[in-house]
Order: structure tokens, then C-alpha cells, then sequence
């Protein structure tokens, strides 16, 4: 029989239930998934050395060998499982690939949010033993973090739906509850081009915790409030969810008397405006606005008649060097530990261990800077394993984002703040205008300090765009 695909990938997220489906999949003589085998901290699984003879370190520097040989036709059909902040140099291919099988796993997502906090605290990421289990106490729902979580889920979706649609291609869709019953499990395998049919499967994973959300969430009235507060079919559609959100808008801050939207650019100014715009309404920054969906944006927007919206563009040096120093030195609970360690073990760039490291002098911060440095320009070309975060990426990208849902009326250079937010303040009302306070200096080094030719010139390579959109002359 001539298959109609090759090979296939099943597009999940943590927590949804991908391992089970995995297991599930290779029970059948002609099909194979190899695990995650393009995330970028393992290879395949946590304890693997490599996948069909293709080591972590090999794959870090390219990943397209893997891929071909995971494609290479044989009697097996082979796949593996992709997650959002997978390598991205191997979905774009994938996509495109009229002979690669895509599976659209997905799962509610309260219930994979919970799941992912219950399984961070215990440290059991799957379970095959029931003697080993970890018994969990109650998790705490945050609901900032939650609308973050699914921001994620929504905008990957979004992505997934839209490549497919414009290539004309259909997914197999499947949600987690799919997973319980046999005859989809064999209509999953039928689509991939398995020959086989099983007629019962009894996998090695076993259920974690199958009890009710009231069981598992320590505040479970406030998260039902707070679920409240968002569009339930958003949370029940994905992918197919409506309206389709952008990151950007849950990070706005607006006055609540006022009429000032600040829609800020990760790295830059963010807690001199936020303490800016606390004292113009005379409170304190928590009695700001933020957090905003769509819908209550909207809202806002039309309970404050002549609004004006800002947004404050950094200079890339100074904001590469901000987004270096507060999330990749930084050794605090939730940086990014995980790019840390990535750096220093693929990208060669020698960090401190902690805040207290003396052998982590000028000389080193200069050295270390200028290597992530040449590592974000790789990124931004994407040229790596690891996602572009938006606390590095380009202002240009940031601010065309933010024209989904609302365009700035101002674009403010960090430099002549003062100036500019002084008119949109007497614009809207105000009639004392205090100064933008000043940002605290970033350890462990300034970047006066190590600033020079060599810093300016790796710059402008990584951020050229943002240089020419936005007139950036040279840093000093």
C-alpha cells in the first residue's frame, strides 16, 4: 500500500497528554515517535544520548539531519512530538511538508495549566509506577501567570492553524479525553499509514492525579472568579479560539482616572513609567490597570474619551544589555534559567554561577556581553534552538504586534521621555507633571562600563533593523 505520508509530528504542548499518545502510537509494529527530539535542553528524553545515532550537541548546531533521517522512508514510520519552545528551525520545514503527518494535540487548559504546576512541584513528570507516586499538596492559581500560559497556547495555535490553512493542509485533531478511547487511537494510526489495528492497548503510563480541580487548587473559588473573567469558549476552542489575542495586550498599563494607555516594549522603561503613571493618578503602581484581554481593553478605551496611547522605544545597545543583565545574569526564580544553562553549554558563553562570584569581573562582563551579543543576532535570523523572546526581540517586530489591536499615538525615544510624556500628560488633563524617575544602575557592571566600538558594531548587526526603522545613531 503507498503511504501517503513519510513521516509525522504530533503538536502538543506539556501537559496535554502527548506522552500517553506517544505510548499509545508505538505499540504498533509500523509506527515510532522518538520523543521530543528537538527540545532544546535533551534529546528524544532527559536520560537519551541521542536519537538514531544523532547526538544533543550535533543537533544543536543542526538540526536538519535528524529530520532528514527521522523522514527516511523504511518499513516504520517514524515521528516525534513539538512543543512551542522547540527548536523553530525544524517546524517551519515540517509544515510546508505535504508528506509529513501533523497531529494537533490538545487538552483544556486549566486543566494542562494545573497539571504543569502540580508536576514543576513534585518533580514527576510522568508516572509507571503507582508506588512511586509523589503525593502533591495543593497547588495556587495565579491568574496572571494563567493568562500567560494560555497567550502561549492561543498565539501557537494561531500560528499552527494559519500555515496550515494558507498551504492547504488539514490536521488530525485530537484532545486528551480522545486518548481513553481504543478506536480513535486506531483511526490516528490508519491516518499516519499503519497498517495495523489493535484492539486493546494497556500502556506503562498511569493517571498522576484523577481527582476533581477543587482537589488540586488551594484557592479554587478565586480561579473560578477569574476563569470567569475570560471568554470560556476561548478556553474550551483551542486551537480554534476566538478572539485570537496577542501577547502584548495582558503587559498594557492605563490610568484608571485618566486617560493615558502605555504599551510597553519588553526591556525598556517599564518600571520608571509604571512609577510615572502611579504618580500622576496619585496611587500606588499596584492601582494601576493591566492585565487587560481584548475585550476590556476595548472597554477602557471607550470609558476614556480622548485617550492617548504611548509606547517607549530603547536603544538596542542599552536594552540588549538590560535584557542581559536582569534575565540571563540573574540566578532569581523566574529568569530564564533554562536559556542561562543553554548559553553556557551550547553557546560557550562563560556566566557567573551566582550574584556573589568574584571571579566574574569587568573583563568577564564585557566578554560574556559581546558573545550574547553575536548569539542574538544568530536568534533573530533564527539561526537557533531557542524561541525569540520578546524581552530581546526587535522593537520593529514588537510594535507591528501591537498594531492588531491598537497603533501607539506616540512612539517616545527613551532619551527624550521627559519632554514627550510631559505634553501627552497636559494632553489628557493633568495639570502637574512630575519627572520620569530614574532606572537603577545594573549590576553587576554598567554598561558605560564595557561600551565600545567592538559592542556598538555586534549590535547594529543583531538589530539592524530597529537602527534603520527607528534612525538609532551610535550609543555614545
Amino acid at each position: 500500500m503507498l503511504r501517503k505520508f513519510d513521516y509525522f509530528i504530533i503538536l502538543a504542548e506539556m501537559r496535554t497528554g502527548s506522552n500517553l499518545l506517544e505510548s499509545k502510537l508505538n505499540m504498533f509494529v509500523d509506527l515510532l515517535s522518538v520523543g521530543e527530539a528537538f527540545n532544546p535542553n535533551f534529546i528524544g528524553s532527559p536520560k537519551a544520548q541521542n536519537v538514531m545515532g544523532i547526538s544533543l550537541m550535533d543537533r544543536a548546531q543542526n538540526p536538519i539531519p535528524l529530520l532528514e533521517k527521522i523522514k527516511q522512508p523504511s518499513q516504520t514510520i517514524h515521528g516525534f512530538r513539538y512543543f512551542h519552545d522547540h527548536d523553530p528551525r525544524v517546524l517551519l520545514p515540517c509544515l510546508l511538508d505535504l508528506r509529513c503527518a501533523k497531529i494537533i494535540l490538545t487538552r483544556n487548559p486549566v486543566e494542562s495549566y494545573v497539571s504543569w504546576k502540580i508536576a514543576h512541584q513534585t518533580g514527576q513528570w510522568k508516572l509507571q509506577n503507582i508506588n512511586r507516586r509523589k503525593e502533591p499538596s495543593k497547588i495556587v492559581f495565579d491568574a496572571k501567570e494563567f493568562l500567560e500560559y494560555l497567550t502561549r497556547i492561543q498565539n501557537f495555535s494561531l500560528y499552527l492553524n494559519t500555515r496550515l490553512q494558507t498551504t492547504g493542509q488539514a490536521a488530525f485533531q485530537l484532545n486528551y479525553e480522545d486518548l481513553q478511547n481504543q478506536d480513535v487511537i486506531n483511526g490516528t494510526a490508519h491516518f499516519l499509514g499503519s497498517a495495523g489495528k489493535i484492539e486493546a492497548v494497556k500502556t506503562k503510563l498511569l493517571p498522576q492525579n484523577p481527582i476533581a480541580l477543587s482537589e488540586k487548587v488551594e484557592n479554587f473559588p478565586k480561579m473560578q472568579a477569574e476563569l470567569a473573567q475570560i471568554d470560556r469558549f476561548n478556553l474550551a476552542k483551542v486551537p480554534d479560539f476566538e478572539p485570537r489575542r496577542r501577547p502584548t495586550v495582558s503587559h498594557y498599563i492605563a490610568t484608571p482616572r485618566g486617560a493615558l494607555l502605555f504599551m510597553p516594549v519588553r526591556s525598556g522603561p517599564l518600571e520608571m513609567i509604571r512609577q510615572w503613571l502611579a504618580a500622576l493618578e496619585e496611587v500606588d503602581p499596584s492601582g494601576l490597570l493591566t492585565d487587560f484581554e481584548p475585550a476590556a481593553l476595548k472597554a477602557w478605551q471607550q470609558t476614556h474619551s480622548g485617550h492617548r496611547s504611548f509606547t517607549v522605544i530603547r536603544h538596542p545597545v542599552a536594552r540588549a544589555h538590560h535584557v542581559f543583565c536582569t534575565r540571563i545574569l540573574s540566578t532569581e526564580p523566574h529568569q530564564f534559567s533554562r536559556i542561562r544553562n543553554i548559553l553556557g553549554r551550547f553557546f560557550h558563553i562563560k556566566l557567573p554561577e551566582n550574584a556573589n562570584d568574584i571571579s566574574y569581573d569587568l573583563v568577564a562582563h564585557r566578554a560574556a556581553f559581546m558573545q550574547f551579543l553575536q548569539f542574538l543576532n544568530a536568534n533573530l535570523s533564527n539561526q537557533t534552538n531557542i524561541r525569540i523572546d520578546p524581552n530581546w526581540a526587535s522593537q520593529n517586530q514588537i510594535l507591528r504586534a501591537m498594531a492588531y489591536n491598537a497603533h501607539p499615538d506616540m512612539i517616545i525615544r527613551e532619551n527624550e521621555m521627559d519632554i514627550y510624556l510631559q505634553a501627552l500628560a497636559l494632553q489628557t488633563g493633568y495639570s502637574s507633571v512630575a519627572k520620569v524617575p530614574a532606572e537603577p544602575s545594573h549590576t553587576p557592571f554598567t554598561l558605560d562600563e564595557v561600551y565600545d566600538d567592538q559592542i556598538e558594531d555586534l549590535a547594529q548587526s543583531a538589530y539592524s533593523t530597529d537602527y534603520t526603522t527607528f534612525g538609532f545613531g551610535r550609543f555614545k
